[in-house]
Formats: structure tokens, sequence, C-alpha cells
């Protein structure tokens, strides 16, 4: 089978979606819907389309770049932002190009804004000489965008272009059908795929999730992210805070500049998890953390929240994600506004003094990791949307 992904090629969702079917014996080709020369390390067994690249330094050996290379990643940085300023849709162009010459079996975008916008300008170019097309809702692509006109109509020629949906929300299957999606949509599941749920049992601390002194804040403070709510909230709630620690992940500088502050105020210990730490060390401090907040106005499943509840930590989520497809609100977790501090301050205190409802939630929630994100279930179902089409397009798996 030849698949094409139009995906952005730096994201770790992206890699880890391909590494659920990176091993079918298939041709997979990745066109980024991000033209920045970056692709995400571990990325294996497809092929890369950049315009452009600065080499192969950190690249795995099985990944395959097409691509006109400038030996400088400063130069990649100029190059990507004048080219569609010279050159305007000549990404979509180029696209159609590798359609036309690649005749994928399938093309999937992964996000609609870049990678499905972009897909749709290419099946114009095309007319019906186009594959199979599967669309896949990646976070607020939908629930946040779709507010705006004039979003809305791009989003609606998206859909009503495409033939197949894949989301992580049920919440998203309903409004994909309100913007006029008629094809077949395939049952929810993590945009990021599974977990390894025996090695990660192997960094979930001993014991009670009540004993646990850290704190996991997920640092996105951007267009939906709210962390800064999040640090907030923490400083109202400094008094019962001692002897804990602050953790923060993916903080953004205006994070990390609250955060020092926030710690030299108040004496909370406060810590930054390095850009670039390894997941297994995230699994690690979430698997000795007993809260994991997370703030936003609008996403997905957001994969923070995952990792916080396969290793047990104790969620404290913003009620605008769909977070309560997976928690009973006050019984395993806790649904928050995300601009409401005060509101966080008070879910927080709640999450500090209760040890019977984290305790209590931490084994509810794992047996629900244990039926819903385990990669050994997870893997085949991935395997098998792409079966399904082919099945019904008459297409073989070529394996």
């Amino acid at each position: 089978m030849r698949l094409l992904i139009v995906a952005m090629s730096d994201s770790v969702h992206t890699a880890r979606w391909i590494a659920q079917i990176a091993d079918q014996g298939w041709d997979i080709r990745l066109f980024p819907s991000v033209d920045g020369g970056v692709v995400y390390p571990g990325l294996r067994n497809v092929t890369v389309y950049h315009s452009l690249s600065a080499g192969r330094h950190g690249m795995e050996k099985k990944l395959r770049l097409q691509r006109n290379e400038l030996f400088s990643m400063a130069r990649v940085f100029v190059g990507v932002r004048l080219l569609p300023l010279l050159l305007p849709g000549r990404r979509a162009g180029q696209l159609q190009r590798v359609i036309a010459e690649f005749r994928p079996d399938i093309i999937h975008s992964m996000e609609i804004q870049a990678a499905g916008y972009l897909t749709l300008e290419a099946k114009k170019r095309l007319g019906h000489e186009f594959p199979p097309w599967i669309v896949t809702n990646w976070g607020s692509d939908i629930y946040y965008f779709g507010r705006f006109p004039e979003h809305g109509k791009r989003i609606r020629n998206v859909l009503a272009n495409s033939d197949y949906y894949t989301c992580e929300c049920q919440r998203d299957i309903a409004l994909a059908g309100d913007f006029g999606f008629k094809g077949r949509a395939f049952p929810v599941s993590p945009n990021a795929g599974g977990f390894d749920l025996n090695a990660a049992a192997r960094y979930r601390c001993p014991g009670p999730v009540s004993k646990r002194r850290d704190i996991m804040l997920k640092g996105y403070q951007h267009w939906v992210g709210r962390a800064l709510v999040g640090l907030k909230a923490l400083g109202l709630c400094r008094d019962m805070l001692k002897g804990y620690n602050i953790v923060i992940h993916s903080a953004t500088a205006d994070v990390r500049r609250a955060a020092r502050r926030l710690q030299r105020e108040t004496g909370i210990n406060v810590h930054i998890l390095p850009k670039g730490t390894a997941h297994e060390d995230v699994l690690r401090i979430y698997g000795q953390s007993r809260i994991s907040l997370g703030l936003s106005m609008s996403d997905g499943i957001s994969t923070s929240f995952l990792e916080g509840l396969v290793m047990g930590a104790f969620p404290v989520q913003s009620w605008t994600a769909c977070a309560d497809e997976w928690i009973e609100d006050k019984k395993t977790g806790l649904l928050v506004p995300p601009e409401d501090p005060e509101a966080v301050a008070s879910a927080l205190r709640k999450a500090l003094t209760d040890d019977d409802l984290v305790n209590s939630a931490a084994e509810r929630n794992y047996l629900v990791a244990a039926e819903r994100l385990d990669q050994n279930l997870l893997k085949p179902r991935a395997v098998g949307i792409y079966t399904a089409v082919a099945k019904e397009r008459g297409i073989s798996d070529g394996r």
C-alpha cells in the first residue's frame, strides 16, 4: 500500500502515530504541512518531502529525505519564510506533484488548519484524480476554529471533500456532522497513539498517590493555553504547598518568568523541565506527582492529561477539553474553568487534602487506561483504519 500523510513533521503526535504503522511493509511518505525543514527525532521508515533541509544531523538512519539541502538551520529559517511570500501557492503545487508522481492509494491529512487546508487546495488542482482522503481532527481544529467565520467555511469545504474522518473526542464526531461531513467516521482514538503500560508501570512511584509531593503543570501559555492561570491558582494555595514541588513541562517564556517570580515571592519550590526532556522522564515525574494540572481554552484529549492518567496523578483539567469523556467530575478528577484562578485553587485544595479521593481515583483511572490506552489495543486499531479503507476501495495492502 502506498500511503501519503500530510502533517507537521516536527510533531511528536505525527511521529507517534506513524510509529504505529511503520512496520506494516507499506510505502509511507510524509509531506510536511508546515515546511520548516525540521523532522521530529525518532521518526523512521518514512520518506519526508521537505523543500529545504539542514541535513541529517540527529535523524534516524531509516528516514529518507526528498529535499534541497542548505546545510544551515539559519538559511532554512529564512528560506521557508521567504518562499511563501515570493511564490504563493508553491507548497500546494508541490503536494499536487507529489500526489501525481507517487500516486498514493490513500492520503491522510492530520490536523485541519494546516494539513487539511493544504490538501484541499491540492485536491482542487487535481480534480477527480484524487485518492481516498482521511481527515484527522486535532485538538481545537473544529471546536475552536469553527467559531470563526473565516475558518468555518474552509473547515466545511475540507469535510465536504473528504471521505473518512478520525478524531479523539465524541464531541468532535458530532461537530463534524454539524459542519457537513457525510463520510465514514472511525471510532474515537487518541491521536498520539497508546502507551506501553508495562514500561510505564516501572516509572510509577510505589505506594499511595496521596504520599506523593510533586504537582505537574502543563506550561503552555498561548492562544488557548492558560498555564499562567494555573500558576496564579498555585500561588493562592501557597499555605498548603510546604514540602511540595511544582514541576512545569513545555513551559513558554512568559510561564518561565512567572514561575521564577512565584518561587521568589512565595518560597514554593518550582522546577522547569528543559526543552527536549525525554518522554520517559516526563512519565517518571507524572509517576511521582499527586496532581496533574492542565488548563486551556480549547483542546482535544490532551496528551499530558492522558500521561497523568496512566501514571496515577490526580487530574485537575479545564472543562474545555473532552476530559469529561475519560473521568467523572468530583470522583476521578476535577473539571475547572480555564480562566478562573480562584476556582482552580479551590479544586487544588480539594486534591491536596482529600487523600481518599486521589487514591481511589488513581485506581479507577488506571482501569480506564488499561481499557482505552494500551498500545497493544490501539496499534491494531490504527492499522485497521487503513486496511478498512483499502478493503472498501479495493486496494491491496501490499504486505
